[in-house]
């Protein structure tokens, strides 16, 4: 699993004593929205150094992500504790992510799971996702499947699609719940429709396969594309076979080939093999009008394919 550490600037302002201090933030926030960053600082740092929380979060966002300063996550770890110590939900998940992957302190998962839980209970759905995560894969925690499973649900039910995706691979694997391929489905099915690549891509494996659902190869096809459009290699090699055998589309080896190109070009070895098999069968004015596509493809990001 990877974990994509997306953080924000705090844009809600906390309740200040003083209207000028709210009036520094807001200025804080209208110059960041606007690239200037400096001035953000400038605006900040005044309030961050007399204890706000909001202003020491958004400082310790600019450090990790070198805005308007040179990155410095040492620095943005600092800032993060001073606002996770007043209890500061976001800045305590973003502790949680650094001791997780080594960033600015040394790694530390044990440390990772404090700050997560505390996050979590400030209701931070990202947080208990990661704590299932954690005990998933027994780090910091002894693994144990029920409690991912129980913390998966908890932010799940919240509409997180990253937990979403991962309750319905345990429910597909059996894993601290009864195997259910209905189950893993029904999940599947709400993270791919909040347009996530890895939710699609699992979703029309299992109509390919005829898991949990009618065995329906137009279907797989829809939710491979999905998946494939995001640049996601699986469904890309899928979508490409797919078009190979003409199985919920027409047989075009010219689109195969161009599908299998870019998931090779991606790392797939076994889509290079499948590649260059699908060529043996092909012209070469076949072959360049699919790389022609698969150029053509890539440099839309993908909204050029077929």
């Amino acid at each position: 699993m990877s974990i994509l550490f997306r953080v924000s600037l705090f844009a809600a302002c906390i309740v200040l004593a003083e209207p000028v201090m709210a009036q520094d933030f807001n200025a804080g926030l209208d110059a960041s929205s606007t690239g200037d960053f400096a001035i953000a600082i400038e605006n900040w740092l005044p309030l961050a150094e007399q204890g706000n929380a909001s202003a020491q979060y958004n400082l310790g966002v600019i450090y990790l992500n070198g805005r308007g300063v040179p990155q410095n996550y040492a620095e943005a770890v600092r800032w993060y504790r001073l606002a996770a110590e007043q209890g500061f939900a976001e800045a305590q998940q973003s502790l949680g992510i650094l001791h997780m992957i080594g960033q600015g302190v040394p790694q530390d998962d044990v440390e990772a799971m404090r700050w997560y839980r505390l996050a979590a209970e400030h209701g931070l759905t990202q947080s208990q996702s990661f704590i299932g995560f954690m005990y998933q894969h027994g780090r910091g925690v002894l693994q144990d499947d029920g409690e991912a499973v129980r913390w998966y649900r908890l932010a799940a039910e919240q509409g997180l699609g990253t937990a979403q995706v991962n309750l319905g691979s345990m429910y597909q694997e059996g894993r601290g719940v009864l195997q259910d391929d209905g189950e893993a489905v029904r999940w599947y099915r709400l993270a791919a429709e909040q347009g996530l690549e890895t939710a699609q891509f699992r979703l029309g494996l299992m109509y390919d396969y005829g898991r949990g659902v009618p065995q329906d190869d137009a279907e797989a096809v829809h939710w491979y594309r999905l998946a494939a459009a995001q640049g996601y290699d699986g469904a890309q090699l899928n979508l490409g076979t797919m078009y190979v055998n003409g199985r919920g589309v027409l047989q075009d080896y010219a689109i195969a080939h161009m599908w299998l190109n870019i998931a090779a070009a991606n790392g797939l070895e076994n889509a290079r093999r499948a590649r260059d098999i699908v060529g043996e069968l092909m012209t070469r004015e076949q072959i360049s009008d699919a790389q022609a596509r698969a150029r053509a493809c890539v440099l839309s990001d993908y909204s050029d394919c077929e």
